[in-house]
């Protein structure tokens, strides 16, 4: 199969597609995708290229299955709604640390005071990556523990 090359970068793919399917409809899928939900292929290779398209081509299998959250939070992070905190915040127990650390992102791009106790909690991640960005998040709520 010939290698795939995505001509977008992902924020441009993701604006694309928010202009697509509009911003509400954007947002619910990428809520419900970083909720676990996979049933949209036209979200996933959106937001994850041709990895996404490879991924669903091949079968998703369940140790890849984090990525689609990873991508869901990085569509969360360029086109936000509050209707999505809910699950932003659940998220930051993820098992997998690069979904924890875009709710981090997330937090500290859009200015979720809410967020504030989740984001203690994850500057306390054993993940270095996951607690620098909650500490960052921290720093832009101008709340620093």
């Amino acid at each position: 199969m010939p290698q795939r090359i995505w001509k977008l970068t992902p924020r441009q793919s993701i604006e694309r597609e928010c202009r697509l399917r509009g911003r509400e409809r954007f947002v619910e899928g990428c809520a419900r995708m970083l909720d676990g939900d996979d049933s949209d292929p036209g979200l996933i290779v959106a937001l994850g290229g041709p990895p996404g398209a490879s991924l669903i081509d091949k079968g998703i299998p369940d140790d890849q299955r984090y990525w689609l959250r990873v991508w869901a939070g990085r569509g969360l992070f360029w086109v936000w709604d509050d209707r999505a905190l809910p699950v932003v915040i659940d998220a930051a127990d993820d098992e997998h640390w690069r979904v924890r650390e875009w709710v981090a992102k997330i937090a500290g791009k859009h200015g979720l005071v809410s967020a504030t106790p989740t984001l203690h909690l994850l500057t306390r991640d054993p993940t270095p990556r996951v607690h620098t960005a909650a500490q960052r998040a921290l720093t832009a709520l101008d709340d620093t523990p």
